[in-house]
């Protein structure tokens, strides 16, 4: 009987959310106590918790805004 595939996991809920459970991916990983497969699995998963990050990281920097002494809005900079 063939296995049936697991459903996938959850999109993370918040910025803060896919971080922690990135970092803790990147922990198991790194332990090198995970199978391959569970290393190729898990090698996905970090993708695409990176791409949500990224994601994430891109729309809030497209609403940071400041205003100059003219009143225009130009984006923020960090220097």
């Amino acid at each position: 009987m063939p296995k049936a595939a697991a459903s996938p996991p959850p999109a993370p809920v918040s910025y803060e959310a896919a971080l922690q459970e990135l970092e803790a991916l990147v922990g198991q990983m790194e332990s090198g106590q995970m199978p391959l497969d569970g290393l190729l699995t898990g090698y996905r998963r970090g993708a695409e918790l990176l791409q949500f990050c990224r994601g994430r990281l891109d729309a809030v920097e497209d609403q940071i805004r400041v205003l100059d002494q003219q009143g225009q809005i130009k984006p923020w900079s960090a220097e």
